[in-house]
């Protein structure tokens, strides 16, 4: 089975517009969104959700009143100031390290797990889609991230399907970790600015230097900044980044997202152009 993941070293470069084309290239497969602290797949493709579940990541502590004898150990122990003077916890400030469960004389403190978000299995226009929602100021965005990548090579072996294509985080932190550990291939998408190849660089350092995955990269608005677009291309082949295509900037692109269409279902002009850099991409995967 075959994975792309499909990466940026920062938000709005063009990450979900490019994978949402392939999706609509692309035959056979899963889609799955792992950008689950602000995902937006979704909101292009208007899948229809077939199951829903609460994701239970990480636990809080809760004093119980009734076995609590002011003691202040707890108070004393927590790092994170979350205990108030009456003790009470504030579940904003608790990290929940268990610190003060573990020492509690009383055995005063209990320890529930946190529901953090929500995580999908929709029914799209493309295919299957696993995809979900991260609750605000919650963490454990690499263990959800890695829940949907198992969810979706489920249904791809399931399905009888070889190929899961998925729309990553940005940056390079735990999420991104979680989602490109053990893939098959990491598409950089990256644009022609100073941030950009700087970006790129950091996001290939993770994934080539650190993991070892083949990077592949694209340059969105390529015609914007024709010098850093030099820079990149001569940065690519010097680091074993195969460079799949420059996309220009096409005003007819954000006309079919807010259409809630992919660039190729709306023939922009650019669609014969990421159709050409998906034939890279697939050749890439199955063929080399």
């Amino acid at each position: 089975m075959k994975e792309l993941v499909i990466i940026s070293g920062k938000g709005g470069t063009g990450k979900t517009t490019i994978t949402a084309a392939f999706a609509a290239l692309a035959k056979d497969k899963v889609l799955a969104d792992t950008d689950v602290d602000a995902p937006d797949l979704h909101l292009l493709l208007a899948p229809k959700i077939k199951h829903e579940e609460s994701f239970k990541g990480g636990h809080y502590a809760i004093i119980d009143k009734e076995k609590c004898i002011q003691c202040g150990e707890c108070r004393e122990l927590c790092r994170f100031d979350a205990i108030s003077e009456e003790f009470e916890i504030d579940p904003i400030d608790c990290e929940g390290c268990g610190v003060c469960v573990h020492f509690c004389p009383e055995e005063a403190i209990v320890f529930p797990q946190r529901t953090c978000g929500k995580w999908f299995i929709s029914d799209s226009r493309f295919g299957p889609l696993v995809h979900a929602q991260l609750d605000i100021a919650q963490e454990n965005s690499g263990l959800l991230a890695t829940l949907v990548r198992q969810q979706a090579k489920i249904i791809a072996q399931e399905k009888g399907y070889d190929l899961i294509i998925v729309d990553g985080p940005p940056g390079i932190g735990c999420p991104v970790i979680a989602t490109i550990t053990g893939a098959s291939v990491v598409m950089i998408v990256t644009e022609p600015t100073p941030s950009g190849l700087h970006d790129l660089e950091r996001v290939w350092q993770l994934a080539f230097k650190h993991f070892g995955i083949p990077c592949l990269a694209c340059i969105n608005k390529f015609d914007l900044n024709l010098p850093m677009t030099q820079k990149i291309e001569e940065f690519c082949p010097k680091n074993n980044i195969i460079l799949t295509g420059k996309i220009p900037f096409d005003p007819k692109v954000t006309q079919a997202l807010v259409n809630g269409k992919t660039l190729i279902e709306y023939q922009t002009f650019t669609a014969p152009i990421v159709a050409q850099m998906w034939e890279k991409v697939y050749k890439f995967l199955y063929e080399d």
